[in-house]
Parts: structure tokens; sequence; C-alpha cells
């Protein structure tokens, strides 16, 4: 079974995908202390559970870098089917219809949705 990212992990993968290339600790440390309450130290364990985990690498220049191992599209991808498995038996279908029935898709989403499943973008 694959590892998990935890929602407080995903904030450093984020991070990290988002800025497309390797990122120093200070760098994620300095990003996550502009957007949450957390301390160097909570910020180090998050990096170090990833790197363990496999999530990241962890390469020695002048400074330790930190770099995704697996990209965001393939995590998505990853984590989307496990979603769908866990509480929609493996159907889109069911996940589309609990989101319809519960008042979370309004016109222009089915619009998109539709459009999109026609070819469109």
């Amino acid at each position: 079974m694959t590892p998990k990212i935890s929602d407080a992990e995903l904030a450093v993968m984020r991070i990290l995908w988002r800025e497309g290339r390797p990122l120093s600790f200070t760098e994620i440390r300095k990003t996550l202390e502009a957007t949450t309450d957390w301390k160097k130290s909570t910020i180090q364990t998050l990096v170090v559970r990833l790197r363990d985990k496999g999530f990241i690498n962890a390469t020695e220049h002048y400074v330790t870098l930190f770099s995704p191992t697996i990209d965001e599209e393939d995590y998505v991808q990853t984590e989307g089917q496990r979603f769908l498995n866990k509480l929609f038996d493996a159907s889109a279908k069911n996940l589309v219809a609990a989101l319809y029935r519960g008042g979370k898709l309004n016109a222009q989403d089915v619009n998109e949705l539709r459009a999109f499943l026609e070819g469109g973008d």
C-alpha cells in the first residue's frame, strides 16, 4: 500500500510543486510561516516525514535542497482514484450525483462538465 500524504504534509508538497525547483528548508519554512502558525520544529518534522515516506529527496549541496519525487498530477490521479474507490464505489457518476444532490453543482458547473466531456476545455 502506498503511503499517504497528510494535509499538513500536502502543504509542503504544494510549495515544492508550485516552485518547480529544489528548495532549501529555509525557503520552505519561510513560505509556511507566512501562511500558518507552524513553528520551525513542526515544519522540520513534516519535511523529514515526507523524505522518510519517499515523497521528497534531500540533495546535499552547500545547503540541503528538497525536491518532490512524485509529480503533482500523478499524486492527484492516485488520490482521486483512492477517494472514488473509498466513498463512491469507484464511480465518477456517483461522485457527481452526490455533488449535484448536495447542491454543490450549479448550472454553470454542469455546463462546464458537459463541455469538458464533449471534448472542450
